[in-house]
C-alpha cells in the first residue's frame, strides 16, 4: 500500500466518529453550524488556512493548503446538510470525513507543486450553496474540482440537466363572483391558460426538455374572483443553451396567458442550474483508481440523472462526483433504507474508498506530464459542444 493510502487509512477511525456525529446531528440548509465547525477545525489543525464565510454564506468555507510552494488549485469540496424530517438520508454525512480524509492525506504525503483547496458548500438540498459561490467566482481558479457521494452501485455521473426552478405569479382582480363577476381578473383563468399553452409548447421543444409543475396557490374560496394565483415549474434540458430559448418560450407562454385575462405577469426565478460538462478523461481516472482501492460494484456512468448545483461547478472547470456504493442496488436516496445505512460498516468502507480513489486521481493527475492539460482540453472541447 502506498504511503498515500496507509495516511488515508489511519484516519479510518476519526472519519467514522465525525460521520457519526453528522448523522446524529442533522443540521438543514445554511444552519449547519455544528457540521461547519467540526470540518474547519479538523483542517486548521492540520495546517489549512480557512476562511470560515465564503460569498456570504455563514456556513461555507475555503481551506486552503500549498504543498512544495503551490501550484494547480485542486479543488475537493463537500456538503453537510440533511433533509428536513429525514435526516441524512441523501448521505451528505458521508461527504465531509471522506473529502477531509483526502485532502489530509494528499497534505502529507504529496510532493509534485500544487494548491489544495477544500470547499465546504452548504445548502445542497434547499437554497444550493454552490449557485451562489459559484455567481460569486469561488471555482473559477481551480485546475479540477472533485466530490464524492454515497451509492448505490460505485460510479460517476455522465450528465446532469441543466434546470431552471421558477415561481410565476399571476395578479388580477378580485370580485364577487356572483354579484359582480365582470369587475373581476381572475389570476386562477391566468394559471389554467398558462397550463393549456406549456402542453402546447411541449410539441415544439427538443426531446430531451422536462416541464413539469403544480399550482401553489389557486385563490382563497370559490365564491371570489382570485386576485392571486401562482404556479411552480422545474424546466430541464441538458445543454443550459437550450435551456435557456426554452426558458424565453416559457415566459411567453406565461405573459400571453396573463394577456388573454387582463392579469399581470410576475416571474420569480428561484434558483437555475447548469448542465453537467462531462469530461470523460477524468471519469475514467477516477473509476480507474476507485477500482484499484477495491470500491465495490463498478457500473458505467449514470445516464439518467436529475440535476445537481454540482453542475454548476462542472459547467466552469473539469470536474467529478465519485458515487461509492454503500446500500442495497436498487434504493434510492431520500428513503429510510438509505437512512438506515448511515452509520454502517458500509458507510464507514464507503467514506474510505471515496477518499483513496479521489487522492489517487489528484496524484496521478499531478504527477503524469500532461494530463492535466489534456483534462483541461477535454473539459474546452466537451463544453463546446453544449
Amino acid at each position: 500500500m502506498s504511503q498515500l493510502l496507509q495516511e488515508i487509512e489511519s484516519l479510518r477511525r476519526p472519519m467514522k466518529e465525525l460521520n457519526d456525529f453528522f448523522f446524529d446531528h442533522p443540521e438543514l440548509g445554511n444552519e449547519e453550524f455544528l457540521a461547519h465547525g467540526k470540518l474547519t477545525e479538523l483542517l486548521e489543525g492540520e495546517g489549512f488556512t480557512v476562511e470560515r464565510e465564503v460569498s456570504g454564506l455563514k456556513t461555507a468555507f475555503r481551506a486552503i493548503y500549498d504543498v512544495a510552494g503551490g501550484g494547480p488549485k485542486i479543488g475537493l469540496l463537500c456538503e453537510y446538510d440533511a433533509l428536513e424530517g429525514l435526516g441524512h438520508a441523501c448521505g451528505h454525512n458521508l461527504q465531509g470525513p471522506s473529502i477531509c480524509a483526502a485532502a489530509i492525506g494528499l497534505k502529507r504525503t504529496l510532493t509534485a507543486p500544487c494548491t489544495i483547496v477544500v470547499i465546504g458548500t452548504p445548502a445542497e438540498e434547499t437554497a444550493s450553496g454552490k449557485l451562489v459561490m459559484a455567481k460569486d467566482n469561488v471555482f473559477d481558479d481551480l485546475a479540477v474540482a472533485f466530490m464524492m457521494h454515497g451509492s448505490d452501485t460505485t460510479t460517476v455521473d455522465g450528465k446532469s440537466l441543466a434546470l431552471n426552478l421558477v415561481n410565476i405569479k399571476f395578479h388580477g382582480k378580485s370580485a364577487h363572483a356572483a354579484i359582480a363577476p365582470e369587475k373581476g381578473i381572475s389570476a386562477l383563468d391566468a394559471v389554467l391558460l398558462f397550463f393549456n399553452g406549456m402542453e402546447y409548447l411541449r410539441e415544439h421543444v427538443p426531446t430531451e426538455v422536462r416541464m413539469h409543475g403544480i399550482i401553489t396557490d389557486g385563490g382563497k374560496a370559490a365564491n371570489i374572483v382570485p386576485d392571486y394565483a401562482c404556479t411552480q415549474w422545474y424546466i430541464r434540458s441538458s445543454s443550459r443553451i437550450r435551456l435557456n430559448e426554452v426558458v424565453d418560450r416559457v415566459k411567453q407562454v406565461a405573459q400571453g396567458a396573463a394577456m388573454q385575462v387582463g392579469a399581470t405577469m410576475e416571474w420569480d426565478e428561484v434558483k437555475a442550474y447548469d448542465n453537467k460538462v462531462n469530461v470523460q478523461t477524468l471519469n475514467d481516472i477516477l473509476l480507474k483508481n476507485a477500482e484499484k482501492v477495491g470500491a465495490p460494484e463498478i457500473s458505467e456512468p449514470r445516464k439518467v440523472t436529475g440535476s445537481t448545483d454540482f453542475s454548476s461547478v462542472t459547467f466552469r472547470v473539469p470536474g467529478a462526483c465519485l458515487r461509492v456504493k454503500f446500500v442495497g442496488k436498487g434504493v434510492t436516496s431520500h428513503s429510510q433504507e438509505w437512512l438506515d445505512n448511515g452509520k454502517t460498516q458500509l458507510a464507514e468502507d464507503a467514506i474510505m474508498y471515496g477518499a483513496k480513489g479521489i487522492a489517487l486521481t489528484v496524484e496521478e493527475i499531478l504527477t503524469t506530464p500532461g494530463l492535466l492539460e489534456k483534462i483541461q482540453a477535454d473539459f474546452q472541447e466537451s463544453k463546446s459542444n453544449y
